[in-house]
């Protein structure tokens, strides 16, 4: 009898150094996998870390501030306005005031793109600004997810730029055929520089919207884990807690972008309008040879546009489905199999009555007490407050209080349609009109007498068709271009 207290003693000691010893050997195991994990991380940040750098958006120092303004105004503004202002002024293949107009508004793009990024990336970091830093505690669990992101994110950018570029080259390209200058070195150093001024802005204004679209699908893993939580947590203060970091991380998002994207939006509509206006108020032909760049221009501005109030609407909308997964949870849990789920006895007592027969376990089926009652009400009660919460903070990405979801872009998108139908009625409606009056009162003139105003409406419809006949002509263009 003495024996077996010592053999119990004995297994009892031995047992949790085995627990301890499987969960040593666990760690062990896992440790090199986060440590390789960790590694591949701060690789990948280092990479894009140096790409963002050599497009001038790392401006630590007063030397890479100097040499980054530098570039930026000598490849982005001052070679292809040098280029335009000295070459052959011929509009069939190209023209300047296009030209000129598509440089600005991409000069601006870069530059507003160079000044809100590079300030952000100065004063926070690149891991404390794509909240990947490690005082989160989140990097060791969502390491993969966010090389998947940072490799998504560039994957996109290149399926982005690389239509563009070709376009834009083959613009070229085509235009060099038909308008080249005293040499073909030289025209093709023409295209070269143009080209390459052309990419290195458009570069800089995609990789700064990209980096917005990286920053909220980096917090898209941490709304899709907060969803995961909610199976298998029961917490209700750890739910409340969590959202309440993320929606503290949303809102440093909106106040370190909420500029950026404003001027971003001002400077895309002002310069489509501008393209718009020129292209009505043209009146020669315009073709892809002379008028290409417009299109291309377009396509980059407006790709980049929809990047970021796509990444905007995307996170707002994760945020605000938290309440309805929140719901969802509650309503489970209040309305399991059978009401008397919340109601379950402890495991103590469910052994207990098992063992009695089925007749005498009727005698000893036990009455929840007032204390379970008031338990099961006030974990209820949480639920509800949490719900009532999560309905009245959704979240996401705001503008001054206006919340960046699908409602406001669609707001925005008829606010701009609205504006394109206003400036096409005003040049090409209004000129249509006018063009319809003349000619009405010439008939109703030619049918009473020639009177001294039809004698003048008959001269200026006269000299329009001559003129627009002129121009039409075949080798009218070619006849100008050899002329200049």
């Amino acid at each position: 009898m003495s024996d077996h207290p010592i053999a119990e003693t004995q297994q009892e000691s031995k047992q949790p150094l085995i627990i301890k010893t499987h969960t040593t050997q666990e760690h062990q195991q896992q440790n090199p996998n986060q440590e390789t994990q960790e590694t591949h991380l701060d690789k990948t940040l280092q990479t894009l870390k140096s790409y963002l750098l050599l497009l001038g958006f790392d401006q630590s120092s007063f030397l890479r501030f100097g040499l980054s303004w530098v570039l930026f105004l000598v490849i982005g503004v001052l070679i292809p306005v040098v280029i335009l202002v000295l070459t052959t002024n011929c509009e069939v293949y190209q023209i300047k005031g296009f030209e000129l107009f598509i440089v600005a508004s991409h000069a601006c793009l870069a530059a507003v793109a160079l000044l809100c990024l590079s300030h952000n990336l100065r004063k926070y970091g690149i891991r404390k600004f794509l909240f990947v830093d490690q005082y989160n505690g989140q990097v060791e669990r969502f390491s993969k997810e966010y090389i998947q992101k940072i490799s998504d994110s560039i994957r996109l950018l290149v399926l982005w730029v690389l239509p563009c570029l070709i376009l834009k080259i083959t613009r070229e390209f085509i235009r060099l055929m038909y308008m080249h200058h005293e040499s073909w070195l030289k025209s093709f150093g023409i295209l070269v520089a143009l080209t390459f001024s052309w990419a290195y802005v458009n570069f800089i204004y995609l990789s700064s919207c990209l980096v917005f679209h990286l920053v909220c699908n980096l917090q898209i893993i941490h709304f899709d884990d907060y969803g995961r939580l909610l199976e298998t947590e029961t917490d209700v203060l750890v739910f409340i807690e969590e959202h309440a970091r993320l929606r503290h991380d949303l809102s440093k998002i909106s106040h370190r972008f909420r500029i950026y994207i404003l001027l971003l939006f001002t400077v895309v509509t002002s310069s489509q309008f501008g393209m718009l206006f020129q292209i009505t108020e043209f009146s020669d032909k315009v073709t892809f040879i002379n008028g290409g760049d417009i299109a291309v221009s377009t396509i980059a501005q407006v790709v980049g546009l929809t990047l970021c109030l796509n990444a905007a609407a995307k996170i707002s909308h994760r945020a605000q489905g938290i309440a309805a997964i929140a719901t969802r949870w509650h309503a489970l849990a209040s309305c399991g199999p059978d009401d008397s789920s919340n109601m379950r006895f402890p495991n103590a007592t469910l052994s207990a009555v098992s063992s009695e027969s089925d007749l005498e376990a009727m005698n000893y089926i036990p009455v929840p007490t007032n204390t379970q009652l008031t338990s099961n009400l006030t974990s209820y009660h949480r639920r509800q407050a949490f719900v009532m919460y999560l309905q009245n903070n959704p979240g996401g990405i705001t503008l001054y209080g206006w919340t960046v979801d699908r409602s406001l872009i669609n707001t925005i998108f008829f606010i701009e349609l609205s504006l394109v139908l206003f400036v096409l009625g005003r040049t090409t409606l209004l000129e249509s009109g006018l063009k319809v009056k003349e000619y009405e009162l010439l008939r109703l003139n030619f049918s009473d007498t020639l009177t001294p105003a039809a004698l003048v409406l008959v001269f200026r419809s006269t000299s329009i068709l001559v003129s627009n006949g002129a121009r039409n002509q075949p080798g009218h263009w070619a006849r100008d271009c050899h002329a200049n």
